[in-house]
């Protein structure tokens, strides 16, 4: 839980930065709902992991599978309802999300192998 808290306070540094100190064309205005919107799902599924956990490891495949497909769900059906309320910059938005999507999958798949290793 830390891990993601430093991670999303990392990212906002960064994009709060480019947003202020130069002309960041690829940066999308509503940034900040994509970053809470990131920070709530990793948070959700990985309490969703955690919880499953408890008492039986063995079920850390297909509940981490299923976190996975809950947050492909939950980021189209969000990107989905933003495009169709016809959000300015409609391309930067989907890049930004794209982005930021891969940044928090990468991350969980780094500290998943990461906890792995060191289980094993």
């Amino acid at each position: 839980m830390l891990r993601i808290f430093l991670f999303t306070i990392i990212l906002t540094i960064v994009f709060f930065v480019a947003e202020q100190y130069f002309v960041a064309t690829w940066l999308h205005p509503s940034w900040k709902i994509l970053l809470i919107f990131f920070f709530s799902v990793s948070f959700l599924t990985q309490r969703l992991v955690e919880t499953g956990l408890q008492g039986n490891r063995e079920r850390l495949i297909p509940l981490y599978l299923a976190a996975t497909a809950a947050r492909l769900i939950l980021g189209l059906a969000f990107i989905g309802f933003f495009l169709f309320q016809h959000i300015d910059h409609q391309r930067t938005f989907a890049l930004d999300f794209l982005v930021l999507y891969i940044f928090y999958t990468g991350f969980e798949i780094w500290g998943v192998t990461r906890n792995l290793r060191r289980d094993s």
